[in-house]
Parts: structure tokens; C-alpha cells; sequence
């Protein structure tokens, strides 16, 4: 199934944070560094649109990877779910909602993983 999004570009990275310390002390190290400001979502996820694609930190253990995290952004989430089975990849985390919209996590035949988001 050829995957047929009018729209399909990397615009997140998200990088995972081992606890809430973590997380703040990842927000204050690149906030210095780069003069990067955050907004937050609870107290186990920030993100921010300074650092040129989106950025996250993610601190929730329901939903974070292990390692940084692309992010695809899509206008067809489902058409995409398949057309990644379809192509050989595995689903590791169906979809889910959060605030801004859907996403969901899978790993390429190599097993590199990704996650897929879209807002409609």
C-alpha cells in the first residue's frame, strides 16, 4: 500500500529523559546553552519551537523511547499505520492521543524507531 499523504515531513525530535530531574536539568542545559525557551505539559513533558525543527523532552514512561525520538508529521495517521505494516515495519505502540493530536511509534524493518503524529 503506497502511502498517500499529501503532507509527510520530520518536524519533532523528542529525547527521553530518565525522570523528572532529568528533564528539568535538560531544560535548564539548553535553555543556557541556546537560549531555548519551553512550554510545559504536566510536569513529565516539555517542548519547544526554538530549536528549529520542534524539540521535546519527554519524562512520561507510559510513551517515551529510549532514544531520541523522530517525529513525522502526517495528515493521514491511519493511511500512514498501514503503509508502515505494509511495508515491513512493527507497529511497538498503537495510536494514542495527546495534546495537539495523535501519534504512534514503530520501527522500521532495521529497527530504528520512530513516531508518527498528526493533528487532524
Amino acid at each position: 500500500m503506497k502511502n498517500i499523504n499529501q503532507k509527510a515531513h520530520l518536524d519533532f525530535i523528542e529525547f527521553p529523559a530518565k525522570s523528572i530531574d532529568h528533564l528539568l536539568k535538560m531544560k535548564s542545559f539548553y535553555s543556557t546553552v541556546f537560549n531555548w525557551s519551553y512550554k510545559d505539559w504536566g510536569d513529565d513533558y516539555s517542548d519547544t519551537k526554538d530549536s528549529g525543527i520542534g524539540s521535546g523532552l519527554n519524562a512520561d514512561p507510559s510513551h517515551k523511547s529510549d532514544h531520541p525520538l523522530a517525529v513525522i508529521y502526517v495528515d493521514g495517521i491511519e493511511v500512514s499505520k498501514e503503509s508502515v505494516v505494509s511495508a515491513g515495519g512493527k507497529i511497538i505502540r498503537d495510536i494514542f492521543s495527546f495534546p495537539g493530536g495523535r501519534r504512534f511509534h514503530f520501527t522500521d524493518p532495521t529497527g530504528n524507531e520512530l513516531a508518527v503524529w498528526s493533528d487532524k
